[in-house]
């Protein structure tokens, strides 16, 4: 099914922190080429910059301790021949900055968050009041945060979209909802790294809306086996990424940022990465100590308060999620429902 753009990418200020971020773009012809964005909107094709005509941003993150020098010589316009050719940001369109091999994401990472969805999905005959519900929930997170138990699981890359493409919302999917999440995107392998080594192992961040089917994340035929996070969360185009990844460098502290989601100009999150139980550092450390993280994979670190089922909204077709993270841009994308997109 063809989906189109909500529009062209509205980024011509793209607005993140530090001389440049990384994006994926193309022109009319769509040809998809890795860009290197200054803050004004120049954008400079980093195939022709570097030589390098089959270059990715994945194969950036590959040489990242070569790449960074080289990235930062081209935003201070030092080429070798003085002829760097600059395109504007208006006339390009913004798609997903990076295809990862592999998606981790972070569940239940936001303690006011997790609190909320818990009681959203109290069973009718619990004897608790929502003020004991919500005092007991409090009590197991800072537990799991005292014992250093995240919870990660695994997503599909072929869930990832671009950060201003329409979203199809599935005909399956009774109850979809938003969650905007901090991303990390990995530098160079990593495994069984420690917590203290760990942000060493990360490029940059980036945005990631990570999509939820509530309706379908608990197994109803077989309730001990509990989540079923392929179904929920794995429909084509349920993450949308981007738009830019901003160099780890240029966030001062990844565990201070405002996260903040508006439905149809409603703001619905607003939440700081402080809330999270557990930071980057924790998280990359802790999956490494199973699975191999690799050259621009994501690590997705869970949502903040306020998604639909806290509001009793949930998405429908027609809405247009607007997300930010400070200082790494911002996504827009139009929800869809299936059938209607052409």
């Amino acid at each position: 099914m063809p989906v189109k753009p909500a529009a062209a990418s509205p980024a011509a200020s793209p607005s993140f922190s530090g001389p440049f971020a990384l994006g994926v773009l193309s022109a009319s012809d769509q040809v998809l080429f890795p860009g290197l964005v200054l803050p004004d909107g120049r954008v400079l094709d980093l195939r022709t910059a570097l030589g390098e005509p089959a270059l990715t941003t994945r194969g950036i993150f590959e040489r990242w301790d070569e790449m960074l020098p080289r990235l930062h010589a081209l935003a201070a316009d030092e080429t070798v021949d003085g002829t760097a050719d600059w395109q504007s940001l208006e006339h390009l369109r913004a798609h997903a900055p990076v295809e990862p091999r592999q998606i981790f994401q972070s569940g239940a990472n936001y303690r006011q968050h997790v609190i909320d969805l818990e009681v959203a999905h109290r069973s009718p005959d619990d004897p608790r009041t929502v003020e004991e519900a919500r005092a007991e929930i409090a009590a197991i997170m800072d537990r799991r945060a005292a014992e250093d138990l995240p919870y990660v699981f695994i997503g599909l890359p072929s869930t990832i979209t671009g950060p201003f493409d329409d979203v199809v919302l599935p005909d399956w999917a009774q109850q979809p909802d938003w969650e905007l999440e901090l991303a990390a995107v990995i530098a160079r392998p990593a495994y069984r790294v420690s917590v203290e080594e760990a942000l060493e192992y990360v490029a940059g961040y980036t945005i990631a809306n990570d999509l939820t089917d509530r309706a379908t994340v608990f197994r109803r035929d077989m309730p001990a086996i509990g989540t079923d996070w392929l179904r929920c969360k794995n429909a084509p185009g349920f993450t949308p990424l981007g738009p830019w990844i901003v160099p780890a460098e240029s966030i001062a502290d990844p565990g201070d940022l405002r996260v903040t989601l508006k439905l149809n100009g409603q703001t619905m999150q607003d939440e700081s990465t402080k809330d999270m139980l557990f930071g980057i550092a924790r998280l990359v450390s802790y999956i490494s100590q199973t699975a191999q993280l690799l050259p621009g994979d994501l690590v997705l670190t869970g949502s903040p308060a306020g998604n639909g089922m806290h509001w009793g909204r949930l998405l429908q077709g027609g809405d247009v999620m607007e997300g930010s993270v400070t200082g790494l841009g911002a996504q827009r994308t139009r929800c869809v429902a299936e059938g209607t997109a052409s």
